[in-house]
């Protein structure tokens, strides 16, 4: 039926039946955004020609990109994570100071879905200063931070508008490692929680150890597990998590020491078991200066990857299927220097990394059947590019 059709019918009819029709007419009007498209959010480092949060509309079919522009204007947005139902978008500030306060912040979106715009909700205190990562709980009903200078993690109830409430946990970290300069005190660099929502880890930089707390998915508490940490190789410098789809292995980037350390994870439990650890690098690398930045695995949990500063490359390991230990280990260049982190979309068939010291984005073809990396033509530029949010339309 056409629109004048429908709204012909609208007027013939009466009460609850005019409202229904009315309903009809509001759906076909609707701009729907094409069928498998994405919303991709950009966080910076601001200044240098950076001002926040930038957006773009991503079709998977093609690899083709249209620029939204800059979705919101924020402080040093080095960190994003959408909430389950794709509504809201958090980012963490990456300052040392906010509100005259020792203290980095985080601020909160909503989302438009047609223009791709992100309206700020609020913003408030991190409790610690230089945010460095975010989450939220299966649920969406909580967020956790961890703050890198700060040494700390904290947990934030989320309202169902999106919006941050009362801090439901705090835990500071305590201890120093072996690095004379970067492990001088606790640097929690990273917080996720277990596939089954019962459990959080943290990766502290700056203490070499993986913190185990319990989390209540009603209250959105941490109470330390048993035992409450796994303690890491001196210098290591756990940076990022990723779990196995299975939830039944733990995946571990270490920035200082350029490896990769693979854990079973016991879900009842929620111990961990060192299984292997694997170099970063390739052997003959000879640069003077590398640090692994960030791993993630495509959506079937095949194949992993992991970020290299200083080699600026994406390398690419396959996963055994039983045991979940990592093998055949090879190097993509990431088409820029300091690929600080990077993105595989939902339906795993691209790779998309930030290269902040190149300011561009580049896209990668994920191979379905050797997870190899293939670069597309060109990239995006952007100024200090360092995280990339991918959010289905459908």
């Amino acid at each position: 039926m056409t629109m004048t059709r429908l709204l012909r019918e609208c007027m013939r009819r009466s009460g609850v039946f005019r409202q229904i029709w009315l309903l009809a007419v509001l759906l076909v009007a609707a701009p729907a955004a094409p069928a498998g498209e994405y919303l991709m959010y950009v966080g910076s480092y601001t200044g240098k020609g950076s001002e926040g949060i930038y957006a773009y509309r991503f079709d998977p079919a093609t690899g083709k990109t249209k620029p939204v522009g800059l979705a919101a204007a924020t402080d040093n947005p080095s960190f994003l994570a959408a909430d389950p139902s794709g509504r809201f978008l958090y980012a963490v500030n990456e300052l040392d100071t906010y509100a005259k306060q020792p203290t980095g912040a985080l601020s909160a979106f909503a989302i438009d879905r047609v223009s791709g715009k992100l309206k700020l909700l609020q913003q408030v205190s991190s409790l610690g200063a230089g945010p460095a990562h975010l989450s939220l709980d299966k649920s969406g009903r909580y967020l956790l931070v961890a703050n890198y200078t700060g040494g700390n993690v904290a947990v934030f109830r989320v309202g169902k508008d999106g919006r941050l409430g009362e801090r439901t946990a705090f835990v500071q970290d305590a201890g120093a490692g072996v690095h004379p300069q970067r492990q001088t005190g606790p640097h929690a660099h990273a917080i996720q929680l277990s596939k089954d929502n019962r459990y959080a880890i943290t990766a502290d930089l700056g203490i070499d150890k993986l913190l185990v707390h319990r989390f209540d998915a009603d209250r959105g508490t941490l109470t330390p597990a048993s035992p409450g940490f796994v303690a890491m190789e001196p210098g290591a410098g756990p940076r990022h998590l990723a779990f196995a789809p299975s939830g039944k292995q733990l995946y571990v980037v270490n920035e200082l020491a350029n490896t990769v350390a693979v854990f079973s994870y016991d879900p009842d439990a929620g111990t961990l078991r060192l299984i292997q650890t694997n170099p970063t690098l390739p052997a003959k690398f000879a640069g003077k200066q590398n640090t692994a930045a960030e791993i993630a695995l495509d959506p079937k949990g095949r194949y992993l990857y992991v970020s290299n500063r200083g080699h600026d490359s994406i390398a690419v390991f396959s996963v055994n299927a039983g045991d979940g230990k990592l093998k055949s280990a090879h190097w993509v260049p990431s088409g820029g220097r300091t690929p600080r982190h990077f993105a595989i979309d939902p339906g795993g068939k691209w790779l998309i990394a930030a290269n902040q010291d190149s300011n561009e984005l580049k896209f990668f073809r994920i191979d379905q059947r050797s997870g190899r990396l293939k670069p597309a033509p060109g990239s995006l530029k952007l100024a200090a590019p360092v995280c990339v949010v991918i959010i289905p339309l459908e």
